[in-house]
This record gives structure tokens, C-alpha cells and sequence, in this order.
């Protein structure tokens, strides 16, 4: 069917149309509330292991997209790489930053939309993001954006939850209290195979998925709770929307949560969370 076709079909007129623009701007708040740093930091080996899935070399230029407080970005500058780490809330840039100053690592940090990246066509040699852009708003354009600044050659790496990992469950309890946007594509939706091929495969060589786990650990599931709460953006915005007894209700079911994933056997939180690591090899 042509395209004109497709765009002037009653199903394409009738289907919701989120306003992207306003969704994007509370999210930016949302992110900025907080401190994610705080929850970040603590899952810096994800972005060790995704440079060392990547193979980047020294010396190779590696953009960090929707980079948080830098942990992809600081791995790659660990490995001598030539790194520009971006995200669109600059007080996270400024955590990374602090990162970097404390290693003595050098990496270049500049405020940046994955949808509309400020960067040359085929810039980078490795274009990664660790639990980052998987929550843009408009998917197909931040993916576009990734291969658009990757060199032919050259390399995405990814990181996302998963629908049926710990994380991809916690935000589906969140969506059950305060349910998202009507329109808006699951940021888990990053985490399966299907979806990234869609994305990514027209212009791909090779993409390479492989499920892996980040193990939460927390002195008890409260502890847990008490630090999402007060640092995670997500998490913070959602109590902070609901009245005192839907707090309670959100409450129960995050802790019914990690019952369901802990295996500690004791008072600690030891949950295991799966994500798709992903690497492409931009055609």
C-alpha cells in the first residue's frame, strides 16, 4: 500500500495522537527531579560490560546518548576512546562531569535532545546509551537519530530493560496507578528484539541481542523503595501524584514485586532485573 494511502486511512485519522512535544517537556521534569545520579551510579558495570560487547578501541570517537550521570560514557573513556556524553538535563551532566573530574577522565559533555542530535552525519565510530534513550517519546526518530550519526561501519550499543524484567514489571505497577499517555509506545518495547529489528533493521548489517541481568542489591526492600522514591524521577513523580491511600496501594504492589523477583533468602534485596543487550553494525 503507498504511503499516501496508509497516511489517509480512517484507522490512521481515528488513532490517538499524543502531543509529543508537551509529553517530552515532563519528562525532562521528571528526570530532573530527584537525583538520579544516586540510583545511576550503581549501575555503572552495565555500561563496562556494553563497551566491552562493543569492542571499542582507543582512540575511537563514541557518543553517549541520554547518558545519565555518565556511566557508558566513563567506561569508554576508561578505554581511552574519544567520548561526548549528552543528555537533555544538564544537572545529570553536571554529576558526570564531577565523575569524570574525579578519575581524571577525559570526556566531552554537551547538552543534546536524542531526537535532534547537534551532530554531523556518520560523526561517531560508536554511538551507545544505557537505560536512556529507550524512554524518548518519539522512538522511531531518536532510533533514526542513533544511526544517523554512527559512521557506516560503525557501531549502536544499547542497554534497555525488558517487558518481563524486574524494571519492565515496575514500571507496568506504576502504569496500573497512574495509567501513561494514550498513544505512547512502552519504553520496554526497547527491550525486545522484535522492536529493535523494526527500528534499526532496514539499515543494519548485523544486530546482535543478548539477554543479561543487573542484580538490584539493596540493604532490604524498603531500603529499596526509600531511595526510588527520593531519587528516581519516575518513581518520585508517581507518589507524589497520588493521595495517601493510592500511595499505600502503589506501595504493596512494588513490594509484592520484589518478593516475586528476590532471592536473597534473608532481610536483603538481591533482585535480578533483565535487559536486552543490543549491538548493530550500522550498513
Amino acid at each position: 500500500m503507498p504511503i499516501s494511502t496508509l497516511a489517509s486511512s480512517p484507522a490512521r485519522e481515528s488513532a490517538p495522537q499524543p502531543d509529543l512535544a508537551a509529553l517530552k517537556a515532563r519528562q525532562q521534569g521528571t528526570w530532573s527531579s530527584g537525583d538520579y545520579a544516586v540510583v545511576g551510579t550503581t549501575l555503572q558495570i552495565v555500561g563496562e560490560q556494553l563497551c566491552e560487547s562493543l569492542d571499542v578501541r582507543a582512540g575511537q570517537k563514541v557518543l553517549d546518548v541520554a547518558a545519565g550521570n555518565g556511566n557508558a560514557s566513563l567506561a569508554a573513556a576508561r578505554r581511552w576512546c574519544d567520548v561526548v556524553s549528552t543528555d537533555y538535563v544538564p544537572a545529570l551532566l553536571g554529576r558526570a562531569r564531577e565523575r569524570a573530574a574525579a578519575e581524571r577522565l577525559k570526556v566531552e559533555f554537551q547538552e543534546a535532545d536524542a531526537e535532534a542530535l547537534p551532530f554531523p552525519d556518520g560523526g561517531f565510530d560508536a554511538v551507545v546509551s544505557t537505560f536512556g534513550v529507550m524512554f524518548t517519546p518519539d522512538q522511531d526518530k531518536a532510533a533514526a537519530e542513533l544511526m544517523r550519526v554512527c559512521r557506516p561501519g560503525g557501531k549502536i550499543g544499547l542497554a534497555n530493560w525488558t517487558p518481563d524484567g524486574f524494571i519492565g514489571h515496575v514500571f507496568k505497577t506504576i502504569g496500573k496507578h497512574l495509567p501513561p499517555p494514550a498513544g505512547i509506545k512502552s519504553p520496554a518495547l526497547w527491550g525486545t528484539r522484535a522492536r529493535i529489528e523494526e527500528m534499526f533493521g532496514a539499515h543494519a548489517s548485523s544486530i546482535k541481542t543478548e539477554s543479561r541481568d543487573f542484580v538490584f542489591r539493596y540493604r532490604s526492600p524498603e531500603h529499596w523503595l526509600e531511595v526510588f522514591k527520593t531519587y528516581y524521577g519516575p518513581l518520585l513523580k508517581a507518589f507524589g501524584a497520588l493521595e495517601p491511600a493510592a500511595q499505600a496501594a502503589l506501595t504493596g504492589d512494588l513490594m509484592a514485586q520484589i518478593e516475586r523477583f528476590n532471592r536473597s533468602g534473608d532481610a536483603a534485596m538481591v533482585v535480578p532485573s533483565e535487559y536486552l543487550e543490543i549491538v548493530v553494525t550500522r550498513r
